[in-house]
């Protein structure tokens, strides 16, 4: 018995043993009685039954059968192998002892052998050559009342989450998730980063009959490795994964810590498929990105939270026609409500008298131009580039045109907000994220004006339906795609020490996007 299920077994499946009669004696050392077999024939006897897995009748060619009978049947049992086999080597005679060498390969698993060299004792009695029983006949360091057994890290942890429960753990062959449905997204990258770190481990040991180890008689790699902790947190994934699964259409949610930068959960539906979109897939924000241009008028001087702007249902600017939702409109009110009721119109407007670059640098103190390698993951901000045009210009205030933004960096605009200060996403407690290309945040005022127009956005404009999910901040989005006949709709935001951003595509309208935001912040408590 193994102490504490530290030690794994491995299937059983007995195959037939090779014996082979070697050395270099010139003759076979014969037994004192006439017709009796000798004892390299008697050794070699031995051997077939002990590699055939047959106790009894190896046990019956020793000089205490009963004894040979257990510890042969116990040593199976420990080691549990694919296949056993023995080579008889020399067989040095004498008249009433003998000695023979051999080696015995115990196969425990595929690319898994332990092979040793060991010697027989034959003794000569009543006419009869028998092998001299001992532990050491199994192997020359097993003592009596000790017994073989094989540790793997099968059963063993290979990732915990934050908070220390089960995500991967060792199998006989790789890594499984701990438990169903646990990450699904995550579970590959994560398998692959255990298995390029770490080699699979395994060792034969000596125990005592209560499982104690005595003594490890041959490994390779290392059986007791640390389990990897992930950021994850399997609760708050487990809200995410609900929130997804309860949308009609394909949808992605990203959730981060802003004060440690810690991936806190990464989901996607069936429908969104099995490629991490959450992670690296480039979309239009939409009016999301309104937090961004926000920033660079307010950082510009170009208005503040409580500028007096025009909210028409239309705005001709240059060659472009700018229209808002449905075409409301609202007469002139303050920046900061119509950001909250999220007026295209505003926005395209003002942010037609900023410079080329303006845009560009906002986005870029958000992270949407930031650049991570993350172990495991491949990740991707977004592209925010400078305009080329008025209309490209006016295009991007809105968060159409060449704006692109991932799912994962819309919760890293989210958590600069909340933090009021950059953030370096990371999955791993252990491995280091590297940043390739940082940013650096807004001033402490943008960022306080942002986080007061963000939470006006819930208690009064376009997502009042999180007003019961507590001190939420956020923008909605709608960005339309392909031939503009079709929009996907998002949120992005926070709420204590949680950034999210959520994306429905083909959702037509942001309205979805903050059902599937109260659905994980309700899931979260």
């Amino acid at each position: 018995m193994l102490a504490g299920g530290a030690a794994a077994v491995v299937a059983i499946v007995v195959a037939a043993v090779v014996v082979v009669w070697g050395g270099s004696s010139p003759e076979k050392p014969q037994a004192s009685g006439s017709g009796a077999e000798d004892a390299g024939t008697v050794a070699a006897r031995f051997l077939r039954a002990f590699a055939e897995g047959d106790a009894d009748a190896a046990a019956a060619l020793t000089d205490d059968p009963r004894a040979a009978s257990v510890l042969l049947a116990d040593a199976r049992r420990g080691l549990a192998p694919v296949s056993v086999a023995a080579r008889l080597g020399q067989v040095t005679p004498g008249a009433t002892r003998a000695t023979a060498a051999f080696q015995v390969g115990w196969t425990i698993a595929a690319g898994q052998v332990w092979s040793y060299d060991n010697t027989l004792d034959l003794v000569s009695a009543d006419g009869r050559w028998l092998v001299h029983w001992s532990p050491a006949v199994v192997h020359p360091k097993l003592r009596t009342g000790q017994q073989l057994a094989v540790r793997t890290r099968a059963g063993k942890l290979a990732v915990v989450d934050r908070n220390g429960r089960p995500v991967l753990a060792w199998q006989s062959s790789g890594t499984r998730a701990a438990e169903p449905g646990v990450a699904p997204l995550l579970v590959p990258a994560m398998q692959r980063t255990v298995s390029e770190r770490s080699q699979d481990g395994w060792s034969v040991v000596s125990t005592d009959l209560d499982g104690a180890v005595q003594e490890t008689l041959f490994g390779q790699g290392e059986v007791e490795v640390a389990p990897l902790t992930t950021t994850l947190s399997l609760p708050t994934q487990a809200a995410a994964q609900r929130a997804v699964d309860s949308a009609a259409g394909p949808a992605m949610l990203v959730a981060i810590q802003p004060s440690t930068g810690d991936l806190l959960a990464v989901a996607q539906n069936a429908a969104a498929g099995a490629e991490p979109k959450a992670l690296n897939g480039l979309y239009a924000p939409g009016s999301t990105f309104k937090i961004a241009t926000a920033a660079a008028l307010l950082e510009s001087g170009t208005a503040t939270a409580d500028t007096i702007a025009d909210c028409p249902a239309t705005a001709r600017i240059g060659q472009r026609t700018i229209p808002n939702d449905d075409q409301f409109s609202f007469p002139p009110l303050p920046l900061h409500s119509a950001f909250a009721h999220s007026c295209n119109t505003t926005f395209a407007q003002l942010a037609s008298t900023l410079p080329a670059d303006a845009l560009a640098d906002a986005a870029s103190g958000f992270g949407l131009n930031a650049d991570f390698t993350i172990p495991g993951i491949t990740t991707e901000a977004g592209k925010v580039v400078p305009s080329t045009s008025g209309a490209e210009q006016v295009e991007s205030a809105i968060g159409q045109g060449t704006v692109q933004a991932s799912p994962f960096g819309l919760a890293l605009m989210a958590a600069t907000v909340a933090r009021g200060d950059e953030v370096t996403p990371r999955l791993w407690q252990e491995l280091e994220t590297t940043v390739n290309t940082g940013y650096r945040a807004p001033s402490r005022d943008v960022i306080a004006a942002l986080r007061t127009m963000m939470r006006e956005v819930v208690t009064g404009g376009t997502a009042t339906g999180l007003r019961d999910n507590g001190a939420v901040y956020g923008k909605t989005g709608t960005a339309q795609f392909g031939d503009g006949s079709r929009s996907n709709g998002w949120f992005a935001g926070y709420r204590d020490d949680v950034a999210f951003a959520v994306l429905l595509l083909g959702s037509d309208s942001s309205k979805p996007a903050v059902t599937v935001s109260s659905v994980f912040l309700g899931a979260l408590g």
